[in-house]
């Protein structure tokens, strides 16, 4: 399966039009992400996609390319206003949603997946039940947006509805989009939004019993903890 090209240019264009060392190395996160998104299992094939935001620029997968098949002659650019500045081939079909997300927030990566349990539960509810803390990570009750045709500026207006005051959202009958600073955090959000409604999927099975739920107050607790969670490793000199 191959990617579209908006011209005949050939791959050298794409990577002499790469601009400069920040993006090379971004493009690299990039595509080893957007690897991640199907070996984890949150997307099947070329479905989902990734980006990242260097200066003015952002970064994005193609469209219906396999990811084990990028490579640095393959990068995809745009700028804010969705003209094609790096490469030849065809940006992801979901840009629209991506831009929104950078225009109206301060993103440094956006994440778009189809996982399993979390486009179930955007099926079953109007919003993720608080089943657990980490809901605090994406800013409080992960909301579901309205279903609209993919690609589309009605979808794009739609998931930013349900982002405010939120990183993440669940897309009807469709799947997840998050965002953060930096790919890992986005992705990272991606992965715990997937293993919360995977939990409340897995707590609501029982018949006849309903799992407990948090407090939004509760939720609120924990994100602002979670805002100091972490750290970096101690560096090491030969």
């Amino acid at each position: 399966m191959t990617g579209q090209r908006r011209d005949g240019r050939g791959s050298r264009d794409a990577r002499d039009g790469m601009g400069s060392a920040a993006q090379a190395r971004a493009w690299e996160t990039l595509v080893a992400t957007a690897r991640r998104t199907v070996s984890d299992g949150l997307v099947v094939g070329t479905s989902g996609n990734v980006s990242v935001r260097v200066g003015d620029t952002v970064l994005v997968t193609p469209s219906g390319v396999p990811y084990d098949r990028l490579t640095p002659d393959d990068v995809t650019g745009v700028d804010l206003t969705g003209r094609q500045v790096l490469g030849a081939l065809v940006p992801t079909s979901e840009l629209p949603m991506h831009l929104a997300v950078y225009r109206a927030t301060d993103a440094g990566a956006v994440v778009h997946t189809h996982a399993v349990h979390a486009t179930a539960v955007s099926t079953l509810v109007g919003e993720l039940p608080l089943v657990h803390y980490m809901a605090g990570a994406l800013g409080g009750a992960v909301r579901v947006a309205p279903y609209a045709t993919y690609g589309t500026e009605a979808l794009a207006e739609n998931m930013l509805a349900a982002l405010a005051d939120r990183t993440g959202c669940l897309l009807q009958n469709h799947g997840t989009l998050t965002y953060g600073t930096t790919l890992d955090q986005a992705y990272d959000r991606t992965a715990q939004l997937e293993w919360m409604c995977r939990l409340w999927l897995t707590a609501s099975s029982l018949p006849g019993r309903n799992p407990t739920l948090l407090t939004e107050e509760q939720v609120a607790e924990a994100g602002e903890r979670l805002r100091t969670y972490g750290q970096r490793p101690p560096s090491r000199r030969g």
